[in-house]
């Protein structure tokens, strides 16, 4: 096991802090020169010329990340009850295509890893994009169930090379040592996919009926976001770079780099504590993904009051991030996630122990959609941070294996303790998936504070 997660660790090329730049397209003062990202996928540094890399990968990853994720994994969710109607299939089956996706993705999440590693994440994404396109043209032409679930197959794959884990790693290898805010800054793009594809959808829908829809959002993954990807990450930092100009944003207090990366057996028992994190807390929100409303109505909502509130968790997802941003950007990536975790079992005593009310359930709500956007940061800055940049893509392939597992079965595993025990059993289900969350961040932060000699979440 500590061979596996030591292979993707070759030397890295150093490189130094950038000038924080306001926005996207800005120009930054950069030594000339030119040379290969890790993996020789052709991109090249910064020139006096180039707008800032980390701003311009950030701005075109972004684009592509809210078509990605809209058009692949929040489909169904407008898309999915209008296959069903057209072809007959039962929802199980159709939504069914999601879980096969999920399933694939974790089987082939390492090697995928590893192929981002030595190839650069510039190739692996723009190859990604080009299958998400292939596979959402699969399903939108499929007549039988299994070329239906054949095609989400191939989008499984594609999903696990364009969407976050893999957008992370690029970033990491476009800005090293600003891996955290790039992240930060990605992650508000992709909280708006929902809120821009099911609009979209919905209305395509309707318009021109599912199948040229999906034909669409094929066409917009082949000759938007592919092309934006393979341009946003054309360029990187430069080896060495100019003290950041006056009016710019300053660099945060808390670098990724403050500490080397664990090594040895301290490495691998911070991944297994790590991993377990990610794997019970994806066990929690992937069953909530399917099942929130359910789970208001049964506090005692009314179906379109909890309809309602389910959509507050996006925004509360995106208000966490916006905060994290530009008010947490000091706390260490370990101590932002032992916040970010505890509130997971806090919103759960919320709604368990308050009463039923519809301001139990808001406040539910409110504190699960900043658990689940704060979360989605620490993923990917926690492995820089405690493991380093070298043979990041790995690491991140590696931690995301239990984790897309996890969503996958979560949904069923939940829905037949509800049919079984009732909605209340299904809760305490929760509560103790989020509670181990929680024992295995404070079990992860205290490793590593003993391991480093520092104080506990730095």
């Amino acid at each position: 096991m500590s061979r596996i997660i030591d292979a993707g660790r070759a030397p890295g090329v150093k490189i130094a802090k950038l000038p924080y730049i306001k926005k996207c397209g800005t120009k930054s003062k950069m030594r000339q020169g030119s040379a290969p990202v890790p993996g020789g996928d052709g991109a090249k540094k910064g020139d006096g010329n180039t707008p800032n890399p980390m701003m311009r990968a950030v701005c075109a990853l972004g684009i592509a990340e809210i078509i990605a994720w809209g058009t692949t994994f929040y489909a169904l969710g407008v898309l999915g009850r209008p296959i069903a109607a057209e072809t007959g299939w039962s929802q199980s089956l159709v939504f069914g295509g999601m879980t096969v996706a999920l399933l694939t993705s974790s089987v082939v999440s390492t090697w995928i890893g590893r192929l981002i590693d030595r190839y650069g994440a510039r190739p692996v994404m723009a190859l990604g994009l080009l299958l998400c396109a292939l596979g959402l043209s699969l399903v939108a032409v499929a007549r039988h169930e299994w070329v239906y679930l054949a095609s989400w197959v191939v989008l499984g794959p594609a999903m696990r090379m364009s969407l976050y884990d893999a957008a992370f790693a690029a970033l990491v290898q476009v800005a090293p040592t600003r891996g955290r805010r790039a992240i930060s800054y990605l992650t508000l793009f992709g909280g708006l996919a929902s809120t821009v594809f099911w609009p979209i959808g919905h209305w395509l829908d309707g318009a021109i009926g599912w199948r040229e829809t999906l034909l669409v959002f094929a066409g917009l993954n082949l000759f938007v976001a592919a092309p934006l990807t393979w341009w946003g990450l054309a360029a990187r930092e430069p080896e060495a770079a100019d003290a950041p100009p006056a009016g710019s944003i300053p660099p945060a207090t808390n670098s990724d780099h403050d500490q080397p990366p664990l090594a040895g057996s301290a490495r691998l028992v911070a991944v297994v504590l790590f991993g377990s994190v990610l794997a019970s807390n994806s066990f929690v929100f992937g069953a909530l993904s399917a099942h929130l409303v359910s789970v208001l109505q049964a506090s005692g909502l009314a179906l379109g009051a909890a309809v309602a509130l389910a959509s507050l968790k996006g925004v509360a997802q995106v208000g966490g991030r916006v905060w994290e941003l530009f008010f947490a950007q000091a706390i260490s990536p370990v101590g932002l996630g032992r916040f970010a975790i505890a509130l997971l079992p806090l919103s759960f005593a919320v709604l368990m122990f308050l009463g039923s009310s519809y301001e139990t359930a808001l406040a539910f709500t409110l504190l699960l959609g900043v658990s689940n956007g704060l979360v989605t940061i620490v993923r990917g800055a926690v492995p820089l941070a405690l493991f380093g940049r070298d043979g990041y893509g790995t690491m991140i392939g590696i931690l995301a294996t239990p984790q897309l597992f996890m969503n996958a079965v979560s949904p069923f595993v939940f829905a037949a303790i509800v049919d079984t025990f009732g909605s209340r059993a299904g809760l305490w289900v929760l509560m103790g998936a989020s509670l181990f969350s929680i024992i295995a961040m404070e079990a992860t932060a205290r490793w590593v504070a003993h391991v480093r000699g520092t104080p506990l979440g730095t």
